[in-house]
């Protein structure tokens, strides 16, 4: 059940969603494997580099209001409690500062990051 609903999500990813994905599908290259709506126990997150134990979110704005607030933040201290790092970016970050995100993932992954 949860592959059949994870595959749904992956044909209805949002744009930053979709932005996102195509950067971390990039990081393979220095060793990062990065999968898109990810079942883990219950849940399906969006990215996850299993290797690392990080997941990463992308969240519109009900995101952070009332009970879907409450149920995210059970499902990362689940999370938490399971080993993992989880970062959460809102869609306009993504969208509107992509680089910036991309380096708080690989800062997150202890990567050397190189400034040019």
């Amino acid at each position: 059940m949860a592959n059949q609903i994870a595959r749904r999500l992956r044909k209805n990813s949002t744009i930053a969603e979709t932005k996102l994905w195509r950067r971390l599908r990039e990081l393979r290259r220095q060793g990062y494997h990065f999968r898109r709506q990810c079942p883990i126990d219950e849940y399906i997150v969006d990215f996850a580099c299993l290797s690392h134990r990080l997941i990463v979110e992308v969240d519109g704005y009900h995101h952070y209001e009332g009970a879907q607030l409450k149920t995210d933040t059970t499902r990362d201290a689940y999370l938490r409690w399971q080993g993992f790092t989880v970062l959460r970016f809102r869609n306009g970050d993504v969208t509107n500062t992509l680089d910036g995100c991309v380096l708080e993932v690989l800062a997150a992954l202890g990567a050397v990051v190189k400034q040019e």
